[in-house]
């Protein structure tokens, strides 16, 4: 397909890369999720899913070597080894298109071509950010949940908002199926107790955000007193959530309960206990403008900025920039759910992450020859495809204007950080990541 087979009037357009530049300003729309993703090439030829292992680290050495023991051949060693972890991508096909009749256009007072590009991008755009974000937040929902319905005498069953991060436990990195042979401490209420199970409910209930709500089986009997309406289901190796006034899951929180410079403070405590790497020198926050309105109205926030709101940059652009340790990125992406306790009140959830939250792998093959032939209008803008296909119907009047992407979004564990490597590490399996719940 050549340029020479289009309208007159669209050649030059193409051939002066007006397009290309109308898609690319399009991209550029601020979102946020996917920034945080690390891009991986996933080559040609190896198939849908691609499988990567983690290395982690060995424990640190604190006691001497004893001279009595320095003999034979081992020198009283004994060899030792390192954890390691898998993480996986599957790589899909998303796409879109729109047609363009030329002789209708014509009427338009605007170049309906160059629009059209521009709600493309902003399509694929706005796509991507959200298949990523999709990607990011369930890890770090999982392992957090709540009573659903009071047992009414003790025993094993106990009826949950979410069953995410209980289904599964790592097992030398890779995550297995929870069962008798693979159990997981759970603590339901102010107890712990041994998980051996996890059912989905049939009909599903949850009121988390892509939640499952489902059913838990212990190896022994809940009391009442633990397995009461709204008490927190947490597992051991569940992801660190923060709530204002230390509030333990989501039903806890009240329309008091707003976003404070304290909880991201904590958020940042917790990535820093993990040694969580900053993206380029602090650590992203994604969050809705109802959240930073929220956060402009702490009372600890103001007082930094005591006697320079008309000349601070923090007051002036409305925004948070690289402060604290924190880069401020705002999204009208974020979750915002029906608080499930408080009659007409929201949830909002901003995120703060770390470096290598969320990997991203990219199709290599999206533009090779034989899918993009040397003279086929294929632009390649940002990791995403975009196409525009001459006119083949019969009167020659219909353009196509089109994207597509094919890739994944995986977010990968860190289970063999843990105290015996880093003495301050938490348990969670996913650590790059801190959620924080509050009212809104």
């Amino acid at each position: 397909m050549g340029i020479s087979n289009f309208p007159a009037a669209l050649q030059p357009i193409i051939q002066q890369g007006f397009l290309d530049r109308e898609f690319q300003s399009a991209l550029h729309s601020r979102l946020g999720y996917r920034a945080v993703a690390d891009r991986e090439e996933f080559s040609v030829g190896i198939g849908e899913t691609l499988t990567k292992t983690r290395a982690g680290l060995k424990p640190s050495v604190t006691v001497p070597l004893a001279a009595a023991t320095n003999t034979n051949l081992d020198n009283g060693l004994t060899p030792g080894s390192y954890g390691v972890e898998q993480y996986t991508i599957t790589l899909n096909h998303y796409a879109a298109t729109m047609d363009l009749n030329m002789v209708t256009s014509r009427v338009g007072i605007a170049s309906q071509f160059l629009l059209n590009a521009a709600i493309n991008g902003e399509q694929a755009a706005r796509s991507l950010d959200e298949l990523a974000r999709n990607a990011l937040f369930p890890a770090y929902f999982a392992g957090n949940t709540r009573v659903r319905v009071t047992l009414s005498s003790a025993g094993p069953a106990v009826a949950v908002d979410d069953i995410r991060g209980f289904t599964t436990a790592f097992v030398n990195g890779v995550q297995v199926a929870v069962g008798a042979g693979n159990p997981l401490t759970v603590t339901v209420g102010a107890n712990a107790y041994t998980l051996t199970g996890a059912v989905a409910d049939g009909s599903n209930v949850s009121t988390a955000p892509g939640g499952v709500s489902g059913v838990l089986t212990f190896a022994s009997s809940v009391t009442v007193a633990d397995a009461t309406l709204n008490n927190t289901v947490s597992a051991a190796t569940g992801s660190s959530v923060v709530r204002p006034n230390s509030r333990t899951n989501t039903a806890q929180i009240l329309a008091s309960d707003q976003l404070d410079m304290a909880c991201l403070l904590n958020a940042v405590a917790v990535l820093r206990q993990n040694a969580v790497p900053e993206i380029d020198g602090a650590y992203n926050c994604y969050l809705d403008p109802i959240s930073a309105r929220q956060l402009f109205g702490d009372s600890a926030f103001r007082q930094l900025f005591t006697g320079a709101t008309s000349t601070n940059q923090v007051f002036k652009r409305g925004m948070v920039n690289d402060f604290l340790g924190l880069r401020f990125v705002p999204t009208t992406e974020a979750y915002v759910t029906a608080n499930p306790a408080v009659a007409g009140g929201l949830i909002r959830r901003p995120i703060v992450c770390g470096k290598g939250a969320l990997i991203e792998g990219d199709f290599a093959g999206m533009a090779t020859a034989d899918v993009a032939p040397k003279d086929s209008i294929v632009a390649i803008v940002d990791g995403v495809a975009m196409v525009t296909r001459e006119p083949i119907d019969r009167l020659q009047q219909i353009i196509a204007q089109s994207w597509y992407w094919i890739g994944g979004f995986c977010t990968p564990s860190d289970t063999t950080t843990n105290p015996a490597t880093i003495p301050t590490a938490t348990n969670a399996s996913f650590k790059r990541a801190v959620m924080v719940e509050h009212a809104g």
